[in-house]
């Protein structure tokens, strides 16, 4: 690897950073404490700040030179709602609260770049950081955007990067096009007539109207859209009744799609809603639809993922870059900003958790675990990843 050395000399304090966010976690749009830390070691470091974009998110900016080209870098700051299972020292003081996803290692990764490029300046243009609150089905991305993130900060291109448990530590990894998928949820009541349930011909049973429908639904997979295109219709929840003699008045159908496109996730959306209609209709019930679109599809754009990549073989080595990485049916809400702006997203190996400091949970180090730790030693990694990023998007004449 080759490494920014005056980062690995700082990494002991980007630790110390990290460990501090990752025992004080806040949730989507409480991100105080966390703004303010990441506030003051900016300003610590003279670069300007501004805050209040998205609510509590921020962004750091760094000059030199006359170019009007600029970037931005983003790292989300948000915990999730789960109790934390770990017992090391630096494991979540707030019950209920954990950075079971990484964030705290992704703010300090940025911090570790904003640190050095502020010192070292070997750069012509302009560096936007972006610290983002409510990643975490808080849509903090768009709050940015709504709040005036691109016009504000006019910049050419935006990247994110995200940890990635299982895959090795330090290796980074992409791909063009598609690369996490849209998150949708659906609500369904089914309206019946209760019942006595020994006299079901005086009801309309709506448990077996909502069992039809779901079977049905599971045609949009296999036979509505192309066999090409990836999707998943999961029915996660299915309430109805409360006693074993009583056919209930309602039932209820509760779960999510994931696509990578528009078209298809509006092929699946219509095709719900017909099915669930015309099937209640069929047994004279009634059906209420909800369908809530959440996040878009994530698609990297072709030039900044390709730039991504070199920038990727030159910090950690060719054999560690894969820019054919399976696309994930996750959801990430910077697809918000590549709607907006061109850029790329990219994961970062965090390894299988033999970092993890004792103490840690008996559960897998995974995302939205509560046995979860950030590896520590991505921090240099990262941060020497964004450093060259922009040395190599803004270089000096």
């Amino acid at each position: 690897m080759k490494l920014v050395d005056p980062i690995i000399a700082f990494q002991s304090e980007l630790q110390r950073i990290r460990r501090d966010l990752h025992a004080h976690p806040e949730l989507c749009y409480e991100e105080q404490r966390t703004s303010d830390v990441v506030a003051a070691k900016l300003t610590e470091w003279g670069i300007p700040v501004v805050r209040g974009l998205g609510r509590t998110g921020l962004v750091g900016i760094i000059q030199n030179g006359t170019s009007t080209r600029a970037i931005g870098l983003r790292a989300d700051m948000d915990a999730l709602p789960m109790q934390e299972i770990n017992t090391f020292e630096h494991a979540s003081r707030h019950p209920g609260k954990m950075h079971a996803c990484g964030h705290d290692g992704h703010t300090a990764m940025l911090l570790g770049a904003a640190y050095h490029l502020a010192q070292h300046r070997n750069f012509d243009g302009t560096v936007y950081l972006v610290f983002q609150p409510a990643e975490e089905g808080g849509a903090g991305a768009r709050e940015m955007i709504n709040d005036g993130l691109f016009t504000r900060f006019p910049m050419d291109a935006i990247y994110g990067m995200h940890n990635w448990p299982g895959a090795e530590t330090g290796t980074l990894s992409v791909v063009e096009g598609p690369m996490m998928a849209s998150s949708n949820e659906f609500y369904v009541t089914v309206k019946g007539k209760g019942a006595h349930a020994a006299q079901p011909h005086k009801g309309i049973d709506p448990v077996m109207v909502a069992v039809q429908i779901a079977q049905s639904w599971q045609t949009v997979i296999t036979r509505n859209k192309s066999p090409l295109d990836t999707a998943v219709l999961s029915i996660t929840q299915i309430h109805a009744g409360s006693a074993t003699n009583v056919i209930p008045d309602d039932a209820s159908l509760v779960g999510t799609v994931r696509t990578f496109t528009t078209p298809v996730l509006d092929l699946i959306e219509e095709r719900m809603r017909e099915i669930a209609v015309h099937t209640a209709a069929a047994f004279g019930a009634e059906v209420e639809f909800k369908f809530k679109r959440n996040y878009p599809p994530l698609v990297n754009h072709a030039k900044e993922t390709a730039f991504a990549v070199e920038v990727m073989k030159a910090v950690v080595g060719a054999d560690k870059v894969n820019d054919k990485v399976e696309p994930t049916m996750g959801a990430e809400d910077f697809a918000f900003f590549l709607q907006e702006k061109a850029g790329c997203y990219i994961f970062i190996g965090n390894g299988d958790g033999d970092h993890r400091d004792g103490g840690h949970g008996l559960g897998p180090c995974v995302l939205h675990n509560g046995s979860y730790d950030f590896n520590d030693n991505l921090l240099p990694i990262g941060a020497s990843f964004w450093v060259k990023l922009v040395e190599e998007s803004l270089p000096q004449g």
